[in-house]
């Protein structure tokens, strides 16, 4: 017959409580870090992807429309 002895089931409880503690502080350190590295990112004025990707859609449009004016350009001069 097996016998619960008090003491380890103290310790037990108290080493799953301190694991969740240890569980919570590290959420909470993520969580701040995280928060702390947008702020400085958002400080330093760096664009994010999308407003990276819509300007560079925007520049090869402008490419395209000014190679097809040159050549359009040309064209007329050499009538």
């Amino acid at each position: 017959m097996q016998t619960r002895n008090k003491v380890f089931d103290d310790i037990s409880q108290l080493m799953t409580n301190a694991m969740g503690v240890a569980q919570g502080a590290k959420d909470e350190a993520q969580t701040a870090m995280s928060s702390m590295v947008d702020r400085w990112l958002a400080d330093r004025d760096f664009v994010t992807r999308e407003e990276f990707e819509a300007v560079r859609t925007m520049a090869q449009k402008a490419r395209e429309e000014n190679a097809s004016l040159l050549a359009r350009i040309e064209a007329l001069e050499k009538k």
